[in-house]
């Protein structure tokens, strides 16, 4: 069951969301599985802007144009456009871990060895997938992507269809 609401209340002890009524018959059969013995599985977050698949597309389509001039894959563009325009975090991992949390990652960047507490570490900058951008930071992706196929000679969209584009966000 998902749903959307913007009201929740919390009174003696009981977090209250009111149900969609389309949905009251479903939440007769997940009381009956609880009733069972079944374990029901419950999660309550804040509602994000999704990126528009068609600014995804776009940039796929732009990152396939300049893998053709670069001579390369557009897999290889992208983890070089991650380094460059990239969400990343620092992570600091025993050494006999880098190369595991290298491979959980869509692109690491390794900064060097470090102490920590006594203990020797491995300082990894690790890149985000572009799949878990909010609208701000894939608008700043598809920004130098954009950029860098224009140095290529390749062309892209005007900046007011592009803004057209990153719109679509706000509007789902």
């Amino acid at each position: 069951m998902k749903f959307e609401t913007k009201i929740i209340n919390f009174f003696a002890g009981c977090l209250q969301i009111p149900i969609p009524a389309a949905l009251i018959a479903l939440i007769g059969e997940l009381q009956q599985a609880a009733n069972g013995g079944k374990v029901l599985e419950v999660e309550i977050k804040i509602k994000r802007k999704r990126r528009s698949l068609n600014a995804n597309a776009y940039l796929w389509e732009v990152l396939g144009r300049m893998a053709a001039v670069l001579k390369t894959d557009k897999d290889s563009v992208y983890l070089m456009m991650l380094e460059r325009y990239g969400v990343y975090t620092h992570v600091c991992v025993k050494p006999a871990a880098v190369e595991r949390v290298k491979q959980e990652w869509r692109t690491v960047r390794e900064l060097g060895e470090i102490t920590i507490n006594g203990q020797k570490a491995v300082q990894l900058q690790c890149y985000f997938g572009s799949h878990t951008y909010n609208s701000k930071e894939f608008s700043i992706l598809l920004d130098g992507v954009l950029s860098e196929a224009a140095q290529l000679g390749i062309e892209t969209l005007s900046e007011a269809d592009k803004d057209l584009m990153l719109k679509e966000w706000g509007a789902k």
